[in-house]
């Protein structure tokens, strides 16, 4: 196995080096064969009604299959009608205890060909995980195939191919000779032995389980450590397909199946506090709401704990040479997932003068109205709209939408529409809301420095460019961002947005036309959070990311002269 990934493991590691475009995993839902769609679709069929059962130890009740005992319920509309066993998390956690000792003595090498493996596996059954991700996530069908599977096959590769560059850092051993005053060096034999911190737990959320689930497990898997995965309740079934994929693995390769375990929780249960504050589990990895992600810092001290959580992105309009370029890229960027991605722009900030572009002054009015008019035309049609949009992945998202939509956040620049879904009549769907305002007046700027996940979008209208990059930049600090952007000729107002989004530590893009949107992330080149501002503490993936799973313990021993 180590022979037929080594390749793989090579390059990723190479490409983290240099940072340029490689995956070793097709985007092109195509390239898996005429009948892989086809055979996705009978599978998840096959789960309906019935029990994904994963052959763990300490099972005490089922979880689902209907929302009211946890089960799934699809943004698209129907039930999915899957049970998952409930475990007692104490037997899961000695048996992932258990399982930990052979996994560590394996070593680097054969440790990073399983999950090499794994994430083989995963790969073919692309199609069967963005079913999953379609179905619990709201994805439409071409992220789901990306963000859903293949590039969360890459950030879950990239995360092994920065262990085995970390954990092979130092070498296993090492003949330490120190010249002495009387001629004769001191010679001294050394040993670096690795040991893994210990269990593992991932917590993951309802938006992008995968996507921000996989850096994690592949990070402490590949560094000798058990993990426990404990989903959303809104979306078990893509964990619970890439677990049981895992385990299988794992007992194929002669590894005991336990050293990754699924933990679904009852409705209420609150699974995720009491596991992370567990004497057994030592390394929490979390992605979702700035307020568990705070309680896991003040509370699970006895573990290693990495979070990204909410975010509140910017963006700013000061000139531009491609005006209507400019508009398809951010209209795009809006209506992609509904607003739904931890990188989507939130507020977009636009001196209160207007802009400067190849067609002449714009004013504020008349860049909203020229962007609900983009928008308008990229959505205008149903099926191709429900292909940006997805669906709202909950219903706190569509009451969001709704209050934006009343006015009561104010002036309502563009207002959302409600769109059938030519397929899936019960889904829910709306275009995104911008609503104007104005950062001079206080109850505005409270209201843009609040995370609003989903189609809402805040039109700002600001004193000036530097105004704007001060906006910006305080937001990154202050409340957290994972990506800003903007459009500017002007090579000063860029300079300022460099050097402000470098010191608030967020990533900027500047002038993005065409295909590329500034709430894309690509694996290998492009690091996810900074750890700079409230918004993530983990770095998806950097050394840090994997440094912190496991420790090197050194033996001297004296070597006598010959």
């Amino acid at each position: 196995m180590a022979r037929r990934h080594g390749p793989t493991l090579d390059r990723a590691r190479e490409t983290l080096r240099t940072r340029e475009h490689w995956s070793p995993y097709p985007e092109d839902p195509a390239a898996y064969g005429p009948a892989a769609a086809a055979s996705a679709r009978d599978a998840l069929a096959a789960l309906r009604g019935r029990t994904l059962d994963l052959g763990q130890p300490g099972r005490d009740g089922l979880v689902g299959p209907s929302p009211a005992e946890g089960g799934e319920r699809s943004p698209y509309g129907p039930e999915l009608g899957i049970a998952y066993p409930h475990h007692d998390p104490d037997v899961l956690v000695a048996a992932m205890r258990r399982a930990m000792p052979r996994w560590r003595e394996a070593g680097v090498t054969a440790r990073a060909a399983v999950c090499a493996e794994i994430l083989a596996r995963l790969n073919a059954a692309s199609h069967e995980l963005a079913l999953a991700a379609e179905h619990t996530s709201g994805h439409n069908p071409v992220m789901a195939f990306h963000a859903g599977a293949v590039h969360a096959q890459d950030r879950g590769l990239e995360a092994v191919a920065q262990a085995v560059a970390e954990q092979t850092r130092l070498p296993g051993s090492v003949v330490w000779s120190k010249p002495m005053p009387d001629g004769e060096p001191f010679v001294l034999d050394k040993t670096f032995t690795l040991r893994p911190r210990g269990v593992s737990l991932l917590v993951c959320n309802s938006v992008f389980p995968t996507w921000n689930g996989y850096p994690g497990l592949f990070a402490s898997l590949a560094t000798g450590n058990p993990v426990l995965v404990k989903p959303h309740p809104s979306a078990v079934l893509p964990l619970a397909l890439t677990v049981r994929t895992a385990r299988q693995v794992l007992a194929e390769t002669g590894f005991d199946p336990d050293l990754v375990c699924l933990t679904p929780e009852r409705p209420g249960e609150g699974l995720a506090r009491r596991l992370a504050v567990h004497p057994d589990v030592r390394i929490v990895d979390y992605s979702g709401t700035t307020g568990f992600g705070d309680w896991l810092r003040r509370n699970a001290s006895g573990a290693r704990v990495f979070t990204s959580t909410s975010a509140v992105n910017s963006l700013l309009i000061e000139s531009t040479d491609a005006y209507r370029g400019m508009l398809a890229n951010l209209a795009f960027g809006l209506a992609l997932y509904s607003g739904q991605l931890c990188t989507s722009p939130q507020n977009l900030l636009v001196p209160r003068d207007g802009i400067a572009t190849d067609e002449g002054h714009k004013s504020f009015d008349e860049v909203l109205t020229d962007l609900g008019g983009a928008l308008e035309e990229l959505l205008a049609d149903p099926a191709s709209a429900v292909s940006v949009l997805g669906a709202l992945l909950s219903p706190e998202v569509l009451a969001r939408v709704d209050t934006a939509a009343s006015g009561a956040l104010g002036r309502v620049a563009v207002a959302p529409r409600r769109i059938v879904h030519p397929g899936h009549p019960d889904a829910v769907v709306r275009t995104p809301a911008v609503i104007a305002l104005d950062a001079a007046r206080p109850g505005d700027l409270a209201t843009l420095s609040a995370e609003w996940l989903g189609p809402v979008h805040f039109a700002v209208a600001v004193d000036s460019a530097r105004a704007g990059v001060e906006l910006l930049a305080r937001t990154a600090r202050e409340r957290g961002s994972l990506s800003a952007g903007a459009w500017t000729v002007s090579p000063a107002t860029r300079a300022a947005l460099e050097d402000a989004c470098a010191e608030a530590g967020v990533m900027l893009s500047l002038n993005l036309m065409g295909h590329w949107y500034i709430t894309q992330s690509a694996v290998y080149s492009d690091l996810h959070g900074t750890g700079l501002n409230p918004a993530a503490d983990a770095v998806y993936c950097d050394a840090a990311f994997v440094g912190g799973r496991f420790h090197t313990v050194g033996v001297r021993r004296h070597r006598s002269p010959d």
